[in-house]
């Protein structure tokens, strides 16, 4: 799954990339395991991820934050490692501390450890607070809401979202949360390379307004396709979750960059739900590139636009990430 499932991973090598997703686990009493009514398939070779995708807005405007903690096991060793982007609507891209590979140091699996830059107390399913002095910033999440869960050949994937608050540069910023948990056995993109993992994946991270969340995405790799779907989502308004029958998400636009490829830049989702018809149209509003090998790349981006549901018609600001 990526239905986000990406991430930076330091192999940003390959033409279609490989799974990335999020970060690790640390032995520490008050953390508790990430997916508690799911255990890990018993493999020697597997991969976990966490993946946080935060929008909140104050007085000041938006604010984005995007922390993909991933952990992975291979053989007799153990692996973790962050990425991570943060985006204030009028001052930009913000740098921070912490990108990167780091020690597995108690091997598990099971939760997220501690790194050197950000600590974890808590679980999704119980709230979580993830905080980190090196970067001014604590997020601390509401007990997480499930929306989706998908399986394939042991592979887990299931998205949730809640409410949260960001506390950034002496700022207090409420907002969601929509996270993605991902385990694959027998699989580990942090020892090894996957060949044709990911292809024109286009994962959108959505809020409207402060009680509805939107996620989709949509991609064409086929190695992947059973387990996260072509096209896939779920929509979320006043915690409720909502079907999303016929989803489907075209590409209106796209710009050319350095390489055999272009980044999408407009899109329009459209799903029956419950209420009717919805169609979203998203315009990206800034980029950010991580990543470009020729042949692919992996950029997020910032997207605003509006979604027409319902009788009304509300404003849109999220993510979108992008592997080429």
């Amino acid at each position: 799954m990526r239905p986000t499932l990406f991430r930076f991973g330091q192999c940003l090598v390959a033409a279609s990339l490989i799974l990335c997703s999020h970060i690790a686990a640390h032995a520490d009493s008050t953390l508790q395991p990430v997916a508690p009514s799911d255990d890990l398939p018993a493999s020697t070779l597997i991969y976990v991820s966490d993946y946080i995708s935060f929008v909140g807005q104050d007085v000041h405007g938006h604010v984005a934050f995007a922390l993909d903690t991933n952990r992975g096991r291979d053989g007799d060793t153990y692996q973790a490692e962050h990425f991570l982007v943060i985006h204030d609507e009028y001052k930009g891209w913000t740098n921070l501390v912490g990108n990167g590979r780091f020690e597995n140091t108690n091997k598990d699996l099971n939760r997220i450890p501690d790194s050197p830059s950000f600590q974890f107390r808590g679980s999704p399913l119980t709230g979580l607070t993830v905080t980190s002095e090196k970067n001014q910033l604590t997020l601390r999440i509401e007990p997480l809401v499930k929306r989706t869960k998908n399986s394939h050949a042991g592979a887990i994937v299931w998205m949730s979202s809640a409410s949260a608050v960001l506390n950034w540069q002496g700022r207090s910023i409420p907002g969601r949360v929509i996270y993605e948990y991902l385990v694959m056995p027998d699989f580990n993109r942090l020892t090894r390379t996957y060949w044709g993992m990911w292809k024109e994946f286009q994962g959108l991270y959505l809020t409207a307004g402060d009680k509805a969340d939107v996620y989709a995405h949509s991609q064409l790799s086929e190695r992947i396709a059973p387990l996260i779907g072509t096209v896939s989502g779920f929509a979320a308004f006043d915690e409720e979750t909502e079907s999303m029958t016929d989803l489907n998400v075209t590409t209106l636009s796209r710009e050319w960059t350095l390489g055999f490829y272009r980044w999408p830049t407009a899109w329009r989702i459209t799903w029956t739900g419950p209420n009717g018809p919805a169609v979203l149209n998203l315009m990206q509003s800034d980029r950010r590139k991580i990543g470009n090998w020729a042949i692919g790349g992996f950029a997020m981006s910032i997207v605003r636009g509006e979604l027409d549901y319902a009788g009304k018609q509300l404003r849109i600001y999220g993510f979108a990430e992008l592997i080429m």
